[in-house]
């Protein structure tokens, strides 16, 4: 069996990868991010190259890829932090698309008209990515889900610990039902995941680079087993994360009995590498790295908010346990 990229696979990583450095060198990040703004050209810019629609079928304006496509674009750009409404327009898209409600598809694909998605407790949703700008909003309690325009909602902008992306807490009564979105709720799930798959692999080569460049006592500090061990468990969690996606990304349309299984293993695993790596590379970094002036606090907070939207890690293992039949006990391990 080959588990490498396809040719179009290979080229669409190449392409993202380029693209999204020259438009978000780390000093326009921090631009960004200080502003709370996006980066609107760059949005007009993806949206002509179709990124947007890359999951939804052509018949409804999109490229008619498959998931792993998808998964090859969010950890590019999870690993630029791209200051884009990409994650939650995409999110609102593959409910749409499970749900059968293909008539807002093309404004999803073609990025004109964008949507997002909120996960409800005790009847709000707390934490929804580029609420206050979308043009509607899907809320999901549990597996079901309700549409509605942001006009019906009650929207309120929040501080977020996460500065490069704007978010809202939003309630609503009423709305239009979508029925049962299980396989749409499982691809949003993957679909964070790996973005923090970029976000853990980007802060891992940060802090390779620094170990390398650091000198104590005329040596590097990479050179040193406290940092190299530290280091190289990084890459053991990063290469772990992104094996769990995209394992569960090729479940997604090749094995889709494995496929809840597998997208919540991927969200527990990445929630937890992502956070675990930025703290460790923040530790390499030593002092400076706890300064507002490095930009690794971007990627940390990045990090951290991911592991808790659409669900925590301890979440996602409950589910796995659940669905591998095992006790609630293991789950908490």
């Amino acid at each position: 069996m080959n588990f490498d990229f396809t040719d179009d696979q290979r080229a669409i990583k190449e392409t993202a990868r380029d693209l999204l450095a020259n438009r978000f060198k780390l000093e326009r990040l921090r631009e960004l991010a200080e502003s709370k703004t996006y980066a609107d050209a760059a949005w007009s810019e993806v949206c002509e190259l179709g990124w947007p629609g890359i999951f939804i079928e052509e018949e409804h304006g999109g490229q008619g890829l498959g998931v792993l496509e998808l998964v090859i674009l969010l950890e590019e750009l999870g690993y630029v932090l791209a200051p884009l409404p990409f994650l939650s327009n995409a999110a609102a898209g593959l409910i749409l698309q499970d749900a059968g409600a293909t008539e807002r598809l093309p404004g999803i694909a073609s990025g004109e008209r964008r949507g997002t998605v909120g996960v409800v407790k005790d009847g709000r949703a707390a934490l929804v990515p580029d609420a206050a700008e979308a043009d509607f909003i899907v809320l999901l309690d549990g597996t079901q889900a309700t549409l509605l325009e942001r006009s019906d909602a009650q929207v309120e902008p929040i501080d977020a610990m996460d500065p490069t992306r704007r978010y809202a807490s939003v309630s609503a009564n009423g709305g239009e039902s979508l029925g049962d979105v299980s396989r749409g709720r499982d691809l949003i799930v993957l679909a964070v995941a790996a973005e923090l798959v970029g976000v853990a692999q980007r802060v891992m080569e940060m802090a390779v680079e620094y170990a390398k460049d650091r000198k104590q006592f005329d040596r590097p500090i990479g050179s040193y087993q406290a940092v190299s061990h530290v280091c190289a468990d990084m890459l053991k969690q990063v290469e772990g994360a992104r094996s769990l996606v995209y394992y569960a990304g090729w479940a997604a349309d090749a094995a889709p009995d494995e496929f809840s299984l597998g997208a919540s293993a991927a969200k527990a695993y990445a929630s937890d590498a992502g956070w675990n790596v930025s703290a460790s590379a923040l530790q390499v970094h030593g002092g400076i790295g706890f300064t507002w002036e490095h930009d690794l606090h971007w990627f940390l907070k990045r990090a951290k908010t991911d592991g808790v939207l659409y669900g925590s890690a301890r979440d996602h293992r409950e589910r796995v346990a659940e669905l591998a039949g095992l006790g609630a006990a293991t789950a908490a391990v």
